[in-house]
């Protein structure tokens, strides 16, 4: 093009140069940044889904605790037993023990294996009148 100068074989028009400067340094930062956000979004929903998972897991070792007192309270504690491990979350651990005229229930269970991380739930109920030693 006649009137242009080209600057190493370069069209300044149609190709300016790459700015250099401040901006240079940053480059790839919004990359490091969005894989963080992403790190950490994903961490917030693995505690979220966990603590939904400890919740859920403690209501049922409480409900089986419930029913595992009440039955033996009435003198089942076999079917108290069942009913119990049918509630409970698999691999709970149960446990039944008469204090004076009461029976006392824990259910407890490990939330996650590896972690040490013990979930439980825990029931009194008073002995019926006449029931034998559960």
């Amino acid at each position: 093009m006649p009137g242009r100068v080209l600057v190493s074989g370069r069209d300044p028009v149609r190709h300016p140069p790459r700015a250099t400067g401040i901006g240079d340094a940053d480059r790839g930062a919004v990359t490091v940044e969005a894989a963080l956000a992403l790190v950490s979004l994903m961490l917030f929903l693995v505690v979220a889904v966990g603590s939904v998972a400890a919740v859920t897991a403690s209501i049922r070792c409480i409900d089986a605790a419930r029913e595992l007192a009440r039955l033996a309270a009435r003198g089942e504690p076999e079917r108290g037993r069942t009913v119990a491990a049918d509630l409970a979350p698999s691999g709970a651990r149960l446990d039944m023990v008469r204090e004076d005229d009461t029976i006392v229930a824990e259910v407890s269970t490990e939330l996650l294996h590896p972690l040490p991380v013990r979930i439980s739930g825990r029931a009194v109920a008073a002995l019926e009148p006449g029931v034998g030693v559960p």
